[in-house]
Parts: structure tokens; C-alpha cells; sequence
């Protein structure tokens, strides 16, 4: 506690440390007031003077705002006057003081002050932080100063105050005025050792981190500076020996390579400059070994290796009936390539782009080609593919440069005319990095491949060899020039039918081998597969039903090895309890519509899918009210329908009226599904005829087509897979434009034969169609 009697002393402001009680400090006195101060001090006969920290250092006047409360009192020992304007003391802090009021004397300032006994507290804690003290400060001075660790060290232990102790650790360490002065007015002893021993164990960290560094960097220098001198002697034992140098030894194999390899004249020209640059370098500069792996990937690269082609159709035709099913149009078009390069062996090779949905086979069909062809398979996904660099390379200019994909899938292959996929063409990406489809304009374009350019290799390279097969799900993303340089080919959806064959021959045998089956084990009917294949997998391709095929088999297997069964017979009821109850079912709401709501067919990414289109009337509303994320040419569709049955309300029997006053609300669901094209205008103007005139459409019939204006039904696009959705649904009646009828030959013999279109060219025949009981008049059925 501080006493009560206030005493007036000179003070001394400190700018950058703080003096403890029991310690002497020097210091070097060069302002004008606290030359005043000392002077004051010295002239009488304790010289005593007050000594206080400075709250900032960069004030030159401060005032009793800019000092700290608590400071010390202090002896001068020593002075000495070195000039006019500066002044050397030895001060010696005699006890802790608490500064009432800092005052301006004449020259200096003077502060009334009580004194603020040190605290004399003890017990087990006290002596138990100054043992943990003294030995992380013999630590942290041995990092600090090995050279008088040990004297200090000395010194530290024969300090048996504790609180002196962490007042010269203090000092010894440097702290910050802050953590300097928060430990000048600790309250208690044990106070002040866990602040002092905190600050001490952060100075450790900081020691024990600039230690690592240092010895990390020695060791750095210690281990370059060995090898140096190893590789010295390395280098004149082998001069002794009569041995070459390895690495010359490495050059020499080289070139013994660069003498085999085949390649072009520009090539040779290009590597055998390398191969001077690199005899020059010493082995330890960074560009020989950049050199080294530019020489080596050009000599890895298929220059002259090719692969001979198997051109005997039967067997090609074989190679592609095992691996797939159907896919006639594609399989068509390699056996026309075999039968041109059996005429033309120089034939360029086509370019081709498989496009259809979701696993119908087009990933998988370009390693059948390969193999098809006696030829090597290399595929590169472009999905979500964004820099540029990535196909043509980076320059040998930046560190750890390297060739594109494109040429690393040409040295993999090991050939120079190999199949090369480029897988998911449409999901190339675009940003700062560059185009990647504009690189692909090269390298798809038979005129130029021949002489690629790749960033890294820098010389042109033959790629007009290369079989380019690339596959996408739609072409809507693909730029035109790029679609230009590409010869398409789609790939529709497969029937049940299709399905059913394709999981008897490919996918059951693929999952029962997966899973250890055999025949005697597992049998699938064909209800069983009709079941899996109506209810748990409605889709375009084959994902799915592999994946339901493959988790019938294993809880087959968890049956027969828990010794349950012996055989599984899978039929529909076995496929329901292993399976659960179907995913998809028949939407039994929409076996009868009511009136205002048609049924459409559109086309998406992964194949055919029914569309209902429903309509309302707004009574006393105004204009059109559309929802279901319509895109904008399927909100156009919406108007023309209106607008054609608005002006042909009286052929269509419709009160002009009862368009006039009512608003209209037209949905499509499902609502989180973006939709957008032209097919729906018939399904929009049933709808809207359906509504005006109270008359249901009917509920076992789909459409499709464009309307225009004037009442004609345009052609479509994607008609096998949104007859194939229709059949899926149950819906066998399907109302087609009549240029469409040419598109029927894509399906196959069962699905026409099971199907019954209906073929327009006129919005009063597909009314007349759909809707039973409108009465159109003669002049409507004329047009």
C-alpha cells in the first residue's frame, strides 16, 4: 500500500525503458527540462529525482497526461557534463512511487508523490514460479547470448529476491515499455513472476524460431559447400580412373537416342542446338536441367512410330457389335473410314463428335473403336477445363513449365496415330487464362494439325494421323467454328426394348463377375429387368439401371452368404423387396386432364421427358402471368398460341369475350427446372383451346411441334428421344409435324409398330385431334 505523505520531487521523463527499483541504469540526458531536472536534483543533498516512462516516446514537452501513474525513484550516482546540451548519469531506482500531480517548475517539472512499497507477499506459489523462472531465463540467455550465458547465468541464480529477479530479467530481455511498466505495477510478487515469466516464454518462442532459421541456413551453406567439394573429388578420381563423367555419361546416352530417333529436319535442327547449350552448362545450373527435359520429352514423342492398322471389316464390325449395342449410324461410319483407308491409306482421318445423353455409351465407344482398329487409346477430359496452357503448354520461360495435354497424351500413346478422346467438349470453360475452344480450332482442323505448335516444345508437330473422337451432351454450348470442323453424329436414348437386351448381354454379366456371382446363383426374368427398368430407372442411358442391376446383385450375394437362399430368381415382386418400393410410377392424377391442361414432349441433356402445360383464367385480369422458368422463346410460343386463337375465336368457337376479360396464368412444372424452345406451341395452344372452350384434351395423347402465326405446324428437333420419353409414360398416341415423318426411321421396328402417330401440319388438326367434342367450323377445317 502506498503511504499517505506527499512528497515533492524533480522528474525525469524516460522516452524508451523504464528503471526498476534495486537496479541502476545510464542514461544520457539531452532535452532542455530534464537537464533542468537533473541539475535540480544534483543541488541537493539526497539527489533524488523522480523517473517515469513516457506513455509515447515521439512527445518532446510532455505533460502529466503523457506519463505513466507509477514510476520510481531513483539516486544519481554518477554525472558527467559531455556539453552544453547533454549530460551522462548513473541512476540507481530506489523505490516504487505513485504520482499524484505532475506540476511545471521553472525549468522542469516537479511531481507530488506517495510512495508504493514493492509487495513482500511469499508462500509455495512464489517460490515455485521463481524455480520455473530461473530456468526458462537459463534457456532463453543461452539462446540470446551463448558466449556469457554462463555468467549470467550466475548472476540470475544468486539473485534470491524473486522480485528482483524479474525486474533484471526484465531489463536483461529488452521488453516493450508496456509490458515493462504493466510489470512495474504489479500489485503482488506472484503477480509480477507470472507476467514476467509469460513474457519470457513468447521471447523463448521468438529465440528458439531465429535459432532454427539460422542453423537451417548454416546447414544450407555447410551442404552445398559438400557437395561442391564431393563432386570435385568425384570429378578427379575419374579423370585418375580413366572413367568419363556421369554427367557427360548422361549426355552421350542422349544422343545415342537423338542418333535412333527419326525426327523432322526442323526438329533435328532445333535438338541439336539443346545439345550444344547443355555441353556448355555445369550440371548444377537451373537451366541444364530444363534443357535436359526439353530434350528428353522431344525424344519421347512419337515422331515417326505408328501403329498398323487393322482394316478387315468383319473383324472391326465384330469388335464394335461386342462392345455395344446398336449406335447403326455410328458403327456405319468407322467401317467407312476402314473400307477408304483400305483404298487410301494416306486417307486424313475423320473428326468425329459423339452427342447424345448421359450414359448412352459414348466414352466407352471410343476405346471400341480403338480396339476396333488395332490402335492405341488415349482420352483427355476437357470438362470444366478453363486455361488455355493446359492444351498448348507454357513456355519454357516460366519455372516448372511443361508441355500441353495434348502432346503428353501423344507420349503416353507412343504412337502417332493413335484414337484420341476428348472427352465432355461442351463443358470447356473461358476466362483470363485464355479459350481452350479456340486452341481446339487447330488442333481439329485436318489443314492444320499437321503442323501443331505447342508452347513448350516450340516446333511443329504432326497430329493428322490422330483418329480425334470428342463427345458432349449438347451442341448449344459448343462454339459454331468449332462445330464446323467436327462431323456429328448423335446418339439417341435406347427403348426398354434396347435396354433389355443390353442388360442381358453386357450390364448383369458385368455386375455378377463385380460381385462373385454365377448363373446358378442369380437369374433375371424379364419382368424382373421391365420392373428395374420402369420404376427405378427412367433415363436416356444406362447409369442407373447398371447401378440398380448392380444393388439387386449384391444383396443377392449378402443373402447367400448369410446361407438365407441358395438361388435368387429376381422377378418383379423379388425386385420390389430387394430394391424398395419404384422410384417412378404412372402419375395417375394425369389420366384425366381437365380442361386447360395438355400434354407436350421436350427434349433435355439426358434424353425425352413429358411436359404438361397447365392453364387458368384470371377473371377481370389483364395480360399473361408465366411460370415454371420459361425461357424466353418458349414465353414467344406462349403469345403467338394466344394470338392465333384470339384472332380465329370464331372458327375455333370460342367467345372473344372470355379472352377479352379474364387474364390468363400459364404453368409448366416442374417449377425448379429451366425450360425453353419452340416445341411446345401445339401443347400451348391445346391448352389454351381447351380452357376457353370448358373441354378436357385428351389425356392419353402427347404432342409436339412449333406454331406460327398463321396456324402451321414446323418441324422439331430430338423426336426419337421424346417418343421414346412418351412411351416410357404410357403414352403410345403421339401427334408429330409432318415434316417430321422422315425422323421415324430412327426408331426401331418395335417402337413404330407399338406406337401410333398422328402426322400435322395445321393447329385446327392437332385441335381436332386432342380435343373431343370442339367443333371447328368449315372455314377453320379448309385453311
Amino acid at each position: 500500500m502506498a503511504t499517505n505523505d506527499v512528497q515533492v520531487l524533480p522528474v525525469l521523463p524516460l522516452k524508451n525503458t523504464i528503471l526498476f527499483p534495486g537496479l541502476l541504469l545510464p542514461l544520457s540526458v539531452g532535452r532542455e527540462s530534464s537537464l533542468a531536472a537533473v541539475e535540480a536534483a544534483l543541488k541537493t543533498e539526497e539527489k533524488e529525482v523522480i523517473l517515469v516512462a513516457q506513455r509515447d516516446p515521439h512527445v518532446d514537452a510532455p505533460h502529466q497526461d503523457d506519463l505513466y501513474t507509477i514510476g520510481t525513484k531513483a539516486v544519481i550516482r554518477k554525472s558527467a557534463r559531455q556539453s552544453d546540451e547533454m549530460m551522462e548519469i548513473l541512476v540507481l531506482g530506489t523505490e516504487r512511487v505513485v504520482i499524484v500531480r505532475v506540476e511545471d517548475a521553472e525549468s522542469h517539472l516537479q511531481a507530488r508523490y506517495r510512495e508504493f512499497p514493492l509487495p513482500v507477499d511469499g508462500g509455495s506459489e512464489v517460490e515455485a514460479l521463481q524455480g520455473a523462472l530461473l530456468d526458462l531465463a537459463t534457456k532463453a540467455v543461452s539462446l540470446a547470448q551463448p558466449q556469457s550465458a554462463a555468467e549470467m547465468t550466475r548472476m540470475l541464480a544468486g539473485s534470491e529476491d524473486p522480485l528482483r529477479l524479474a525486474y533484471l530479467l526484465a531489463s536483461i530481455f529488452s521488453l516493450d515499455i508496456a509490458k515493462e511498466q504493466t510489470l512495474l505495477e504489479a500489485e503482488t510478487r506472484v503477480d509480477a513472476l507470472r507476467l514476467i515469466h509469460s513474457y519470457l516464454a513468447h521471447e523463448m518462442q521468438v529465440l528458439e524460431l531465429r535459432h532454427k532459421i539460422a542453423s537451417s541456413a548454416r546447414d544450407e551453406m555447410g551442404k552445398e559447400q559438400r557437395e561442391y567439394l564431393l563432386r570435385q573429388q568425384l570429378r578427379a578420381i575419374q579423370q585418375e580412373l580413366g572413367e568419363k563423367d556421369a554427367d557427360k555419361a548422361d549426355i552421350e546416352l542422349l544422343r545415342e537416342r537423338f542418333e535412333k530417333a527419326e525426327l523432322t529436319d526442323e526438329a533435328k535442327k532445333d535438338v541439336e542446338r539443346e545439345f550444344a547449350r547443355l555441353e556448355r552448362l555445369p550440371a548444377q545450373a537451373p537451366d541444364y536441367h530444363v534443357t535436359r527435359s526439353w530434350i528428353e520429352f522431344v525424344l519421347d514423342l512419337p515422331w515417326s512410330q505408328q501403329t498398323e492398322d487393322n482394316l478387315e471389316i468383319a473383324h472391326a464390325r465384330q469388335v464394335l457389335d461386342e462392345d455395344h449395342f446398336g449406335l447403326k449410324e455410328v458403327k456405319e461410319r468407322i467401317l467407312e473410314h476402314l473400307s477408304v483407308l483400305q483404298r487410301n491409306p494416306k486417307a486424313k482421318a475423320p473428326i468425329l463428335c459423339l452427342v447424345g445423353p448421359p450414359g448412352v455409351g459414348k466414352t466407352s465407344l471410343g476405346q471400341s473403336i480403338a480396339r476396333a482398329l488395332g490402335r492405341k487409346f488415349e482420352r483427355m477430359s476437357l470438362g470444366g477445363l478453363h486455361d488455355e496452357s493446359e492444351l498448348r503448354g507454357h513456355r519454357r520461360t516460366y519455372i516448372g513449365a511443361m508441355a500441353g495435354r495434348l502432346l503428353q497424351a501423344m507420349r503416353r500413346a507412343e504412337a502417332k496415330n493413335p484414337v484420341l478422346m476428348l472427352d465432355e467438349v461442351d463443358k470447356l470453360g473461358r476466362d483470363f487464362r485464355g479459350d481452350p475452344a479456340a486452341a481446339l480450332l487447330e488442333v481439329l482442323d485436318p489443314e492444320q494439325n499437321k503442323s501443331f505448335r505447342d508452347n513448350y516444345l516450340d516446333m511443329a508437330f504432326d497430329l493428322s494421323k490422330v483418329l480425334f473422337v470428342t463427345t458432349a451432351n449438347t451442341l448449344d454450348t459448343i462454339p459454331q467454328p468449332l462445330l464446323d470442323r467436327m462431323e456429328i453424329l448423335r446418339l439417341s436414348g435406347y427403348s426398354e426394348e434396347e435396354k433389355l437386351q443390353i442388360a442381358r448381354r453386357y450390364l448383369i454379366p458385368r455386375q455378377t463377375k463385380e460381385t462373385g456371382l454365377t448363373d446358378e446363383q442369380i437369374e433375371f426374368t424379364d419382368e424382373g429387368l421391365q420392373t428395374i427398368i420402369r420404376g427405378y430407372t427412367r433415363e436416356a442411358g444406362l447409369r442407373r439401371l447398371e447401378r440398380a442391376i448392380g444393388r439387386v446383385a449384391r444383396k443377392v450375394t449378402l443373402q447367400l452368404t448369410e446361407g438365407k437362399v441358395e438361388k435368387v430368381i429376381v422377378g418383379r415382386e423379388t425386385v420390389t423387396d430387394l430394391l424398395g418400393p419404384a422410384i417412378f410410377t404412372d402419375d395417375g392424377m394425369r389420366k384425366h386432364l381437365p380442361a386447360g391442361v395438355a400434354t407436350g414432349l421436350a427434349w433435355t441433356e439426358a434424353g425425352g421427358d413429358v411436359l404438361y402445360v397447365e392453364t387458368a383464367l384470371l377473371p377481370e385480369g389483364k395480360g399473361f402471368t408465366i411460370t415454371g422458368q420459361l425461357g424466353e422463346v418458349m414465353q414467344e410460343s406462349i403469345k403467338t398460341a394466344q394470338s392465333y386463337i384470339w384472332s380465329n375465336a370464331d372458327q375455333l368457337g370460342i367467345d372473344p369475350k372470355v379472352i377479352k376479360e379474364n387474364g390468363l396464368h400459364v404453368h409448366v412444372p416442374a417449377g425448379a427446372i429451366p425450360k425453353d424452345g419452340p416445341s411446345a406451341g401445339v401443347t400451348m395452344t391445346t391448352a389454351m383451346a381447351s380452357l376457353y372452350t370448358k373441354l378436357p384434351a385428351r389425356s392419353d395423347t402427347a404432342m409436339t411441334g412449333e406454331v406460327t402465326l398463321t396456324g402451321l405446324v414446323l418441324p422439331i428437333g430430338g423426336l426419337k428421344e421424346k417418343v421414346l420419353a412418351a412411351r416410357r409414360a404410357g403414352i403410345n398416341r403421339v401427334i408429330v409435324p409432318m415434316a417430321n415423318k422422315k425422323d421415324l426411321r430412327d426408331l426401331a421396328d418395335d417402337v413404330r409398330a407399338e406406337m401410333e402417330f398422328k402426322f400435322v401440319d395445321r393447329v385446327e388438326q392437332v385441335l381436332e385431334l386432342m380435343i373431343p367434342g370442339l367443333r371447328l367450323s368449315p372455314l377453320a377445317l379448309a385453311s
